[in-house]
């Protein structure tokens, strides 16, 4: 059963967080795979732009960085945009969070504080 654009109008699918993040899209009838942009994402669902040929109501699994695989249902369709209702709520920030664990600073932001004779410090 398609889901109608109304049908995602509540508080909570109108706080979307904008961004730019690519995300892998699954085609549950086909198993095709796509690399997709992911423009808007909200805990309900998200705005997907691609030129994948897609139609409203077609089932999919996005796999979401910081996330994982998320299944849903595209509910609109716009030229090269479209409307992904998830079916079940997600944390939208966990996508915005970095990848990996690494509690170092990265080395081109640590200060260096050597001491080498040919270089005089002003005083």
């Amino acid at each position: 059963m398609p889901v109608s654009p109304n049908s995602l109008d509540t508080q909570e699918s109108r706080a979307r967080d904008s961004l730019f993040l690519l995300a892998e899209l699954t085609l549950e009838d086909s198993g095709e795979r796509h690399k997709v942009k992911v423009r808007n994402l909200s805990s309900g669902g998200m705005m997907v732009e691609s030129d994948i040929e897609i139609e409203q109501g077609q089932r999919i699994v996005a796999d979401l960085r910081n996330i994982g695989p998320v299944r849903g249902q595209i509910a609109w369709v716009r030229g090269e945009k479209f409307g992904v209702a998830f079916d079940r709520p997600i944390n939208p920030k966990l996508a915005r969070k970095p990848v990996g664990t690494a509690q170092e600073t990265p080395r081109f932001l640590r200060v260096l504080d050597a001491y080498s004779p040919s270089f005089r410090r002003q005083r």
